[in-house]
């Protein structure tokens, strides 16, 4: 692993989190009901290895967590009443095979140096369902998001593993279930405004997002003054408004779990 990918901080990926980490407690806060889904797909699993879990986000308080975050200043600001994590990363886990029941990761997969060392690493150690909350490139560009910062969704599209890769490296049965986005989502990824675009034009929300982290100030500029105009005029409303009374949002967000192959599955759509 370079010395680019392993940040100052330790961020192990393509994000610096150094810079993302001191805002994204305030914007990222775990979501209840995508939390439910995450936890369901852990089944009766009482060991359980998180793989970059940065805060903490969506980790279980009622199972044997091991969060691993390569991220100093990520670690640093993880709740004291959550385990402290493990400076560690996908692609060396300092652990035996099977270690562990279940395996989990949300919103990781995309920032790993070596996906495919990774993926191994995490089946080795985990002898039950691996739960990947992630988002499916495919589905990226149907986000309103699109129309106004084309860079930014096209950075998530190349950032973010087709799902198909996933499955090929973690071997045995895969499964993908849409995940709904709640129009009050707690969660601050970019599709989570679907329906209070608003925040968008809020620099520190935006931090939170890695993928603007990548995209030129001027991109960014154009996003502002686009959005804000036709905020302003009621031009986004007029196409999009529907969507502000929208419970729920189907979009790019998706569960993916893989079991070893012998496992009961259970109830999400197979890949």
């Amino acid at each position: 692993m370079s010395q680019q990918q392993r940040m100052t901080d330790g961020s192990a990926g393509d994000a610096d989190y150094a810079r993302i980490g001191p805002v994204y407690r305030n914007y990222r806060v775990a979501d209840p009901e995508i939390t439910a889904f995450v936890h369901a797909a852990l089944e009766d699993a009482r060991t359980v290895i998180n793989i970059g879990a940065g805060t903490g986000s969506y980790e279980p308080t009622d199972r044997l967590v091991t969060p691993i975050e390569p991220s100093a200043t990520m670690r640093e600001r993880r709740p004291p009443h959550l385990p402290a994590a493990v400076d560690a990363y996908a692609e060396k886990l300092p652990y035996p095979d099977g270690h562990f029941d279940a395996a989990m990761g949300t919103f990781t997969v995309h920032q790993w140096a070596d996906l495919e060392a990774g993926l191994a690493e995490v089946r080795r150690v985990t002898r039950g369902p691996v739960v990947l909350l992630t988002c499916d490139p495919a589905l990226l560009r149907t986000y309103w998001l699109y129309e106004y910062a084309p860079e930014v969704i096209e950075t998530e599209a190349a950032r973010y593993p087709p799902l198909s890769v996933l499955a090929a490296h973690l071997g045995g049965m895969s499964t993908v279930a849409p995940v709904p986005i709640p129009l009050n989502c707690t969660d601050g990824f970019n599709d989570a405004y679907y329906g209070r675009p608003e925040m968008l034009l809020d620099p520190a929300a935006r931090l939170a997002c890695s993928a603007w982290s990548f995209v030129e100030a001027s991109a960014v500029s154009r996003f502002e003054a686009h959005l804000a105009r036709d905020l302003a005029d009621g031009a986004w409303d007029e196409r999009h408004g529907h969507l502000r009374k929208q419970a729920h949002l189907k979009g790019s967000l998706v569960l993916f779990v893989s079991k070893p192959s012998g496992l009961p599955r259970r109830g999400l759509r197979r890949h």
